[in-house]
């Protein structure tokens, strides 16, 4: 895979719809956003949020701030847009934080709510701190959440029901991983790459947590902006190829020095 310059990969995110104007319509945004800010914990993805946000429209200006969505509160209806700079701008951010994961040789813990969409982003990312010496994590054996089983596949923990890879926001399984850990008496990761309540809550337990999200997923931002959270990539998460996301990895991988 080619490296992209900065402005090649911006015009890619924008033609495949991971970022610009992206599928995600704007009452669903508004909606996730307004149910985050009445204390919904679905929509907390494994935060905890306290009182902090119950105003839904200072959720809208965090998410217009750090993921580009329409900040007039009267845009209602229609198509709403992720920011493709602060996609890029994120991502960088990101990239310093594997760097230093490689450098240190850390413990690092990969992890998918998405496996639709973001399992290669973070198998890939895996295999390339592998290489540079980082310790991926193995999750303990026999863990389960929400009816489900918790395993790892291709290096990234996932939620598995009757034999399907599950999309899921809860953070549980990243509990059941972490509290695993603890009873097996091994260290935690020092980094969580993830998204979801997978990343939220490895972020509310003290890890370092790095991860991506939707623009009708606000919690990460939220997160991200109080400091629980390190670094929250603004993308549309589900695109209609997986293929779409490899520039992007390319380009953090690079960025990283893990190229």
């Amino acid at each position: 895979m080619p490296i992209p310059s900065r402005a090649a990969l911006v015009d890619h995110l924008v033609r495949t719809r991971i970022a610009g104007d992206v599928a995600t319509p704007r009452d669903n945004n508004l909606s996730h956003y307004r149910k985050l800010a009445n204390g919904d914990r679905h929509y907390w993805l494994g935060l905890e949020l306290g009182d902090r946000w119950t105003d839904e429209q200072d959720v809208l200006a965090v998410m217009a701030e750090r993921c580009g969505v329409n900040d007039d509160p009267e845009y209602r209806q229609g198509q709403d847009t992720i920011d493709p700079e602060l996609t890029v701008d994120a991502l960088e951010r990101m990239a310093g934080r594997l760097r230093k994961a490689a450098s240190a040789k850390e413990r690092v813990l990969f992890a998918t709510g998405h496996p639709g969409g973001l399992l290669d982003v973070h198998r890939a990312t895996a295999a390339a701190l592998r290489a540079a010496g980082c310790e991926i994590v193995v999750i303990p054996e026999g863990l389960t959440a929400d009816e489900g089983f918790v395993f790892q596949f291709a290096d990234v923990a996932v939620l598995e029901r009757g034999a399907t890879l599950w999309h899921t926001h809860s953070p549980e399984p990243m509990n059941a991983i972490l509290d695993g850990l603890l009873r097996e008496e091994r260290p935690l990761p020092d980094l969580v790459v993830a998204d979801h309540g997978w990343a939220g809550r490895a972020g509310q337990r003290g890890i370092d947590s790095v991860g991506y999200a939707d623009c009708n997923d606000p919690a990460l931002f939220i997160g991200e902006a109080e400091g629980t959270v390190q670094v929250t990539v603004p993308l549309d998460d589900h695109v209609t190829s997986p293929r779409f996301y490899d520039p992007m990895t390319a380009y953090l991988l690079d960025s990283a020095g893990l190229g």
